[in-house]
């Protein structure tokens, strides 16, 4: 009978120390502190862009004369030097209106020498007292009429030379032909505008990224900087770039104000295209220090939450941050650096290996001891003896 006693006295013992610490859980519900071990690391602050790739040097090729596309000797995506002829236009006017000038100049050097030797003998009159001053200012003038007259002859069959030289169309760069914008037998006109012919990059080898950034974040960016960027055609694959050149001129669309930033590119396999759609990165920024997450700056404990954590605050008033010790949780004042949202740089303050807690969990409380008592057998007896 007394075994049977002290067997039940252990039972309940051990049943109320399983219990304890359910029933202080009621109390003091169970808390699971999130931390993070600060580390040595560095980041990188970004400004994101969107913008196009183009040629480093785009010329179009016009003509300053008007009339029907004779000839053509170079195509889409020729190779093409520096002074190769690219066209050739009608030059049956051309040529017409040269030789009509080139009359024009004989015409007017025979009024200039007849009008020189009217003068000759008018004036040898003249000093014979055999003809009047008047004669002799008309023969003058005479002569200087037809000596201008040559010289705007002269003038006409240069311009008249010029414009037929023009009907030549040369490449003024080395480079690839990117567009053809006339077929043989079409005619152009130059009258108000030069239209354009060919459009010629020099080098494919190296482009540039014309990227639009928000009025923003212009401020962050400097001559030098490195930028990478992807293509829609090379998912996952991404590009490499200096920025090289900031415009002032500023862009406004639907009252968005960007500028233009230009992004060297190197492209020696020429996988990127003219005109492709880049999507960009620009790093302003490489921090180095204390890495620790945003959030361990903003996290500020509520004692009534914490269970049995002890909150030691320091009364601190500036950046701070919570570190987990052994008898709870302590405040560290911290000199905060650069931050990128996610990740922060702790200047001062805190140690690499340091804990710092960022959050706190709570875990799921049981309200009774009883959920941990023997279940009764079947039909709610006593168990047989």
């Amino acid at each position: 009978m007394k075994k049977k006693i002290i067997i039940s006295i252990v039972g309940i013992v051990v049943i109320i120390l399983i219990a304890i610490p359910f029933i202080i859980k009621d109390k003091n519900p169970d808390v699971q502190l999130i931390t993070y071990v600060a580390r040595e690391g560095e980041f990188e602050l970004t400004v994101t862009a969107s913008g196009n790739i183009q040629p480093v040097i785009k010329v179009d090729v016009g003509t300053q004369v008007s009339g029907i596309v004779k000839k053509i000797y170079a195509d889409f995506n020729s190779q093409v030097k520096k002074g190769d002829l690219l066209a050739e236009l009608d030059k049956s006017t051309l040529t017409e209106r040269a030789r009509q000038s080139r009359s024009s100049l004989n015409n007017a050097k025979s009024d200039s020498l007849f009008a020189r030797q009217n003068y000759n003998r008018i004036k040898t009159l003249y000093d014979k007292n055999a003809a009047t001053a008047a004669s002799l200012e008309d023969a003058t003038n005479r002569l200087t009429s037809a000596v201008n007259s040559v010289a705007n002859s002269k003038a006409d069959l240069q311009q008249a030379l010029i414009n037929l030289s023009y009907a030549d169309i040369y490449s003024p760069i080395s480079g690839r032909v990117l567009n053809r914008a006339v077929d043989e037998g079409q005619t152009v006109a130059a009258s108000f505008n030069t239209p354009t012919l060919f459009t010629i990059a020099n080098d494919l080898t190296k482009m540039q990224v014309e990227a639009k950034v928000d009025e923003a974040d212009i401020g962050r960016i400097k001559i030098g900087q490195f930028a990478d960027f992807t293509v829609d055609t090379y998912p996952g694959e991404k590009f490499g770039g200096t920025v090289s050149q900031i415009r002032l001129e500023p862009v406004v669309a639907s009252n968005v104000v960007t500028y233009t930033v230009i992004i060297s590119a190197p492209n020696p396999d020429e996988k990127l295209f003219p005109g492709m759609t880049a999507n960009i990165s620009i790093i302003t920024q490489s921090p180095k220090g204390i890495c620790v997450p945003a959030e361990a700056l903003y996290f500020n404990p509520d004692p009534s939450k914490i269970g049995n954590y002890i909150v030691d605050n320091g009364n601190i008033k500036g950046n701070k941050v919570w570190i987990k010790t052994e008898k709870g949780l302590k405040a560290i004042p911290v000199t905060a650096g650069a931050t990128d949202g996610i990740t922060s740089i702790i200047l001062s303050g805190v140690k690499a290996g340091d804990e710092l807690v960022v959050g706190i969990e709570k875990t799921v409380a049981i309200k009774s001891s009883a959920s941990i008592l023997p279940t009764p057998p079947p039909g709610g007896g006593h168990a047989a003896q």
